[in-house]
């Protein structure tokens, strides 16, 4: 039985969840509390030292980092596949992908923030604003490309959802939550919509969690 570790708001926990659903596989969910920094206790760094959610219990190994466990899901549980054969349009996939989870996501970590509020004397205000400059450098890109792309499809490489349609989803919904308009990136805003119109996109949003507050 695999045991998922999560919190309803991460986004990096959001991506692991759509892709349980694409692959229609339903962990046990516990409950890591970050504003309780229930991460940190000495119970959770013994299973993750890094005390960062996500973290997928798989029955016969712990794994943690959102791409990385997708990618585990991707190889271990094929169908549907969240990659493509293609090794050049796989790097493609991945690239778009690691725009989000490794260069718009850690600016806007609750962590980085509250560095910035307690080292650096920022307020609320200050804090949204710099995840809004942040995200958008981000999005700008994450247009281009998904716009550069010679088909038609729905989503962001194709016909189907895969990794990159996975990452994308909870970033836009953290440009909401930081008062971002995402008006400028009509490409991104369509693939959304048509990510959204997915129940395995729309359970996975924050607010239908458990432990949603």
């Amino acid at each position: 039985m695999m045991t998922f570790h999560g919190y309803f708001r991460s986004s990096s926990a959001y991506r692991c969840r759509i892709a349980f659903n694409l692959k229609r596989i339903a962990p046990e969910f516990v409950a890591v509390n970050l504003r309780k920094n229930e991460h940190r206790t000495k119970e959770y760094l013994a299973l993750n030292p890094q005390g960062l959610v996500p973290m997928l219990d798989t029955g016969e190994a712990r794994l943690t980092q959102s791409l990385s466990i997708i990618e585990w899901l991707d190889e271990t549980h094929p169908d549907p596949r969240l990659l493509p054969d293609d090794p050049t349009e796989r790097a493609h996939v991945r690239a778009f992908a690691q725009i989000i989870a490794c260069e718009i996501h850690p600016l806007q970590n609750l962590r980085v923030l509250n560095f910035l509020k307690e080292t650096y004397g920022r307020d609320q205000d200050d804090t949204d604003a710099w995840c809004r400059h942040w995200i958008a450098q981000g999005l700008d890109a994450c247009e281009a490309i998904a716009d550069a792309q010679s088909h038609e499809g729905r989503f962001t490489f194709g016909d189907t959802p895969g990794l990159a349609d996975i990452c994308l989803i909870p970033q836009m919904f953290s440009a909401d939550r930081f008062g971002l308009s995402t008006d400028a990136w009509p490409r991104l805003q369509a693939i959304r919509a048509a990510c959204e119109a997915m129940p395995e996109f729309a359970d996975a949003h924050p607010a239908r969690q458990p432990d949603a507050v």
